[in-house]
Parts: structure tokens; C-alpha cells; sequence
């Protein structure tokens, strides 16, 4: 979920094999969990959906899912699947209270470290009172470019949890762990699930 140029030109010559790519179990299950937190037909907002399998996957649990992204081609992917998904970045989320949950796995680190404070100030913000965020980032510090020349960013547990803390909210649940994604690396992430605070 990137505006940056050179990212988003990755994923327009990546997305058929990055669709194919089937969640792994640490993701279902982590879905698995967030979602079991959500009273049922919840409002969800699935930021950075890519081609839409995480919010696919929502949707026919029975909750009413809004999916963005910036790729136009992982839009078209979102919708093709019967998604209402929108062509959208962190930088047009100006609702307010409007969904109960927010679905935000691997790509506010495609963003400027700078900019993570307030896009993550937003995502409060759109969340109603008592609202979840979930949150998946890779651990470390710094930022760069993959193999494949996507721009990363790296947090430390302590630096997500002062910005959620700051944003008002408070954090619930933390795993940590290592995979490998589309450029074939093994690297350490960590998956935060907090709560907007009433």
C-alpha cells in the first residue's frame, strides 16, 4: 500500500504471482483471531488488500469489508472477486468513527517511517470508540529497498507500541516471527492487534 513509484511498478509486473501466493497458516490464523474479536457483520476496512484474499476472506464471514489499495491492478484483482475495493492510500483516509475494525497487513512499511505517526493518528480516528486495528510490520530498524526494489520501513516493537499508545491506542496482542514474501528473503515481522481506547 504505497504511493512510491518504484513499489507500486513491482507489484503492477508482480501481481499475478503475488496473488498466487497462498496465506500462510501464521496468517490465517492471525485473521482468524482479529476476526473472532468483531461482533458479527462488523464494518471492516482492509487497507493495502492486494488482491484481495485477506478481504475475500472476510467478506464471507458476513462482515461488510471496504477494501484499498494503491495498485490498480491489485483493485481490479479485489473487485473481480465481488469486493467493494477502491483505488485509495493512506493519505485519503479522512473518515471518522467509521468502521469498527481495521485491517492493515504488511503495507503502512511501504511508507516513510516520518509519515507513520500519522497515518496511524488516521486509522484511529477512523475507528469507532472500542474499535481493532491490526497491524502487520517487519522488524528492524531504518529504511530501504528490497531485491525487487520496493521501498520498505522498519519499526521495533517498542517504537509501534509509543506511536498506538499515541494515537489512543492501546495494544492487545503482539506475535513475532519470520517469513519469506515475494523476494524470496526470510525476514523478522511482527503482527499488533490494539484497541482504540472509549
Amino acid at each position: 500500500m504505497s504511493a512510491d513509484r518504484e513499489t507500486l511498478e513491482v507489484y503492477a509486473a508482480e501481481a499475478g504471482r503475488y496473488a498466487a501466493m497462498a496465506p500462510t497458516e501464521r496468517e490465517t490464523t492471525a485473521l482468524a483471531g482479529f476476526l473472532g474479536r468483531l461482533a458479527p457483520g462488523a464494518r471492516i476496512l482492509d487497507i493495502g488488500c492486494g488482491p484481495g484474499t485477506h478481504a475475500l476472506a472476510m467478506q464471507e464471514r458476513g462482515f461488510a469489508v471496504t477494501a484499498w489499495d494503491a495498485s490498480p491492478d491489485f483493485v481490479e484483482m479485489a473487485r473481480a472477486k465481488g469486493l467493494d475495493a477502491h483505488l485509495r492510500t493512506f493519505t485519503s483516509l479522512t473518515e471518522t468513527k467509521a468502521f469498527d475494525a481495521i485491517w492493515c497487513s504488511f503495507s503502512l512499511l511501504h511508507t516513510p517511517k516520518a509519515e507513520h505517526s500519522a497515518y496511524i493518528a488516521s486509522m484511529a480516528r477512523a475507528l469507532v470508540p472500542g474499535g481493532w486495528l491490526f497491524l502487520g510490520l517487519k522488524l528492524g530498524e531504518g529504511e530501504g529497498r528490497d531485491a525487487l526494489g520496493r521501498f520498505y520501513s522498519y519499526v521495533t516493537r517498542a517504537e509501534l507500541e509509543a506511536l498506538l499508545t499515541e494515537a489512543g491506542m492501546t495494544p492487545v496482542d503482539a506475535t513475532q516471527g519470520a517469513g519469506k514474501g515475494l523476494a524470496g528473503t526470510v525476514d523478522p515481522f511482527i503482527l499488533m492487534t490494539s484497541r482504540r481506547d472509549a
